[in-house]
């Protein structure tokens, strides 16, 4: 009888990986039904990205469960975590949350767990979400761009954050400041300052300073976990590491496109890189580096959040659907940008499974489960459109360069992409917080 269902040799740092009902159970050679020769490649946790907005139920038409995990298991991801929103309606009570469900599990390749949402008027409603197994409740501390999904004033957010810590659960929110983003933006509307400069310029980092503060005061003060996603800002993160040292209960999350863009290449690229916050320059882009670096950044994730491309088509910059689609890009351009492999295994894998408490998830272990991102370094190719599974096809990375290719994804031992193919239909499944 052999001793593994999956025997995956030859990889590197692990030689030897054997694979028994979904789970690792050894590191070292032995007889198996399914033999894989990963013999030249980097092998990785299968990616854990706690930040993608698949849109369905409701708008499909921007992206679903299907195209959105078929791109994320290309880029070598195994585990999304879905916001509440763009879906239709948001993920704010059980209903929702319920038809969430039915299409994820109905489409998706990869696994997948759900954010709740906080805002006004649905607050009685954390704690069945909570039940019913979010990994945390998002909140925007700014306008969304999505009328049914409200920023959370002070009082909302801080009522959110006291259930949450009652519950357990930790609360992300975007952070910028709603008083100086709108008051900056209505300047420039009516001066009919309407470029991407513009708008850049609209959106400061001051004003992400400001919301970042606010929140990190208002979870001390609940006792609540907070997780800044998205930070744009070497400041930001600067802020977030001087809370911890104080014994803050906080971490934070940045972007690729943070790390390979600037806002120069904002303006070179267009609507296709418009996202909240915006990029910004290169001398900070250096020194959210040095920050990711020193271990002071705690997750890596894409924001993948696409539309269609007709909402991206306006001379009004502010107009423009602010969204960049990058789950299928987040490994390969954070290794080819400089990521450490292992830094990049604990920012993407280990930290945020840890962080929401997705048991067996982004880790390479015996009783993990085996997720694996087979991982090519070769000769530099250029990211066309024809190599997107989004649903629309367009991304910032289109026309880069990239040693780094996903040769393979292993989702609980079985292949779920190959050399370029999705190689099933569904059967990813829920993960809920233990």
């Amino acid at each position: 009888m052999p001793d593994f269902d999956v025997l995956v040799h030859g990889a590197e740092p692990f030689p030897e990986i054997g694979i028994a009902g979904g789970k690792i159970v050894s590191f070292s050679a032995g007889s198996a039904r399914e033999e894989i020769d990963a013999t030249g490649f980097l092998v990785l946790p299968g990616v854990v990205d706690a930040h993608v907005h698949f849109n369905e139920p409701g708008r499909t038409d921007w992206e679903g469960w299907e195209t959105g995990s078929r791109a994320a298991v290309a880029g070598g991801v195994a585990t999304v975590c879905d916001m509440p929103l763009n879906s239709t309606p948001p993920l704010v009570d059980t209903a929702a949350f319920d038809a969430k469900h039915a299409a994820a599990k109905a489409k998706s390749v990869c696994d997948f767990a759900f954010w709740g949402g906080i805002v006004s008027g649905k607050l009685d409603e954390l704690e069945r979400l909570g039940e019913r197994g979010v990994i945390g409740f998002k909140a925007f501390m700014c306008n969304s761009g999505i009328s049914d999904f409200a920023r959370a004033d002070n009082s909302t957010l801080r009522d959110g954050m006291k259930r949450a810590a009652k519950i357990g659960l930790p609360v992300a929110v975007h952070a910028e400041s709603e008083a100086l983003t709108q008051k900056l933006s209505a300047e420039k509307i009516i001066g009919g300052k309407l470029s991407i400069r513009d708008y850049v310029e609209s959106r400061p980092i001051e004003a992400e300073l400001e919301a970042i503060g606010a929140a990190i005061d208002m979870a001390g003060d609940t006792r609540c976990a907070l997780h800044v996603v998205h930070v744009s800002s070497a400041e930001g993160v600067a802020l977030i590491a001087d809370a911890k040292r104080r014994g803050a209960d906080v971490t934070c999350e940045t972007c690729p496109h943070y790390l390979a863009f600037t806002g120069r290449d904002m303006e070179r690229l267009g609507a296709v890189a418009k996202c909240a916050p915006p990029m910004r320059d290169g001398k900070n882009l250096e020194a959210l580096w040095e920050h990711v670096r020193a271990g002071r950044v705690d997750t890596v994730g894409s924001d993948h959040s696409p539309s269609p491309w007709a909402l991206k088509e306006n001379t009004d910059f502010f107009k423009v659907w602010g969204g960049i689609s990058g789950v299928q890009h987040l490994l390969p351009v954070m290794l080819d940008a400089g990521f450490e492999p292992e830094l990049f295994a604990k920012l993407a894998g280990n930290n945020p499974a840890r962080r929401f408490h997705l048991p067996a998830k982004g880790e390479l272990e015996i009783g993990a489960d085996a997720d694996l991102a087979l991982v090519e370094m070769g000769e530099p190719r250029e990211v066309t459109t024809e190599s997107l599974f989004y649903r629309h096809r367009h991304s910032p990375y289109v026309g880069r360069r990239l040693r780094t290719r996903v040769r393979r994804t292993i989702l609980r031992g079985k292949t779920i992409f190959n050399d370029g193919k999705i190689t099933v239909n569904s059967g990813g499944r829920l993960l809920k917080p233990l």
